[in-house]
């Protein structure tokens, strides 16, 4: 698995936790705050590639890998997007069965009628 997803590099593993773990929970947080204004979840897929490229310009700049490495840099991107798209459904799913009590219930990763 070395290499596949992280760096092959010594500190390859840890760069990849604490980057890509902190770049997840920001995306995280940030499907959350595009759920909370209700806005469609499509919004969600250019935000991410940005963030994906923050935290791949921060491999570079704090473990020196390859800035150009296209394939680490869609790596840190999937792992965003799933990220936002969970946070922004956990949100969805408090606030459907918080605002629409009599009508919804929450049940799992999505709402069912009452």
């Amino acid at each position: 698995m070395n290499g596949l997803i992280w760096s092959s590099a010594d500190y390859g593993w840890l760069a990849f936790f604490v980057l890509d773990g902190l770049g997840a929970a920001a995306a995280s947080s940030t499907g959350r705050a595009f759920a909370s204004s209700w806005s469609s979840r499509l919004l969600i897929v250019p935000a991410m590639i940005v963030l994906a490229g923050a935290v791949h310009f921060l491999h570079f700049a704090l473990f020196q890998e390859d800035l150009a490495s296209l394939y680490y840099y869609i790596v840190s991107l999937i792992i965003m997007l799933v990220a936002a798209f969970l946070g922004y459904q956990f949100k969805r799913v408090k606030q459907m069965s918080t605002q629409y009590s009599w009508a919804f219930e929450g049940a799992g990763l999505t709402w069912r009628a009452k």
